[in-house]
């Protein structure tokens, strides 16, 4: 009888134990709104550097890309924050919900010169220019590339190593949220990648040289990955509904 209550009290004491916290949920609305101010602020970069100081990625790359994290940092940071993990803990309390929600756009500040070194690195080790020459240009392709990728997981998941591994290592993004970070990342990183095809190739092309055609790629890469994470929430949404019913 004894050991019947140890190996009962073994089992119930099993579930106890700490599960990692849920991601958090949002609507296909809020989905729209997030790849929508996303597109539309790089819109407005475009529109700011063409019309205002008469440039663009091929005239003048590092101004234009200037222009382009200058406008998405606040929107990415601002719009990311708000999805942070476990919002609802601080429901009841207000203050307390400010002072996370000020947490999560401080961990993304954080995220964007961490970010930017870490591309930096990557594009050298993979053949970008390193000369002083190159080198306005390839900080704000690093500092673009960073409000891409690291900045919107810095501002959701924190620190969470295990949900940055999954989601970026293992490409197993878990709810609508992670979607949101998942694929725009991945998209920005696949399309700069492709995009540095054209740069070593005999055409002497203006738009060949370094961060040109690699920022167009990756903006691409990144505009397609907003939307198909917009359609995968609005399909997830629709059959969890039909689920429902």
């Amino acid at each position: 009888m004894d050991r019947r209550k140890k190996r009962e009290k073994t089992t119930v004491t099993k579930p106890s134990t700490v599960d990692a916290p849920l991601p958090p949920k949002i609507s296909p609305s809020e989905a729209f709104i997030v790849t929508l101010s996303s597109v539309l602020g790089l819109g407005l970069a475009f529109y700011v550097a063409n019309s205002g100081f008469s440039i663009d990625l091929v005239t003048d790359p590092s101004r234009t890309i200037f222009f382009i994290w200058l406008v998405e940092l606040p929107i990415v940071i601002l719009l990311y924050s708000r999805y942070r993990q476990n919002p609802r803990q601080c429901m009841c309390l207000v203050f307390v919900c400010h002072v996370q929600y000020l947490r999560a756009v401080g961990r993304g500040l954080l995220a964007v010169p961490i970010g930017a070194l870490l591309n930096c690195l990557g594009a050298i080790a993979l053949g970008a220019p390193v000369t002083f020459q190159f080198l306005p240009k390839t900080v704000n392709w690093s500092l673009m590339m960073s409000l891409f990728t690291t900045v919107p997981a810095s501002c959701v998941l924190g620190s969470s190593w295990a949900h940055w591994k999954r989601i970026f290592a293992q490409t197993q993004p878990n709810g609508s949220v992670e979607y949101l970070i998942c694929l725009p990342a991945h998209g920005a990183v696949i399309g700069g990648w492709f995009g540095a095809w054209p740069m070593p190739l005999d055409w002497e092309r203006p738009w060949q040289e370094w961060p040109i055609c690699v920022s167009y790629g990756a903006i691409g890469g990144y505009m397609v990955g907003l939307v198909a994470s917009c359609v995968f929430v609005l399909a997830r949404a629709r059959s969890q509904h039909v689920k429902q019913t």
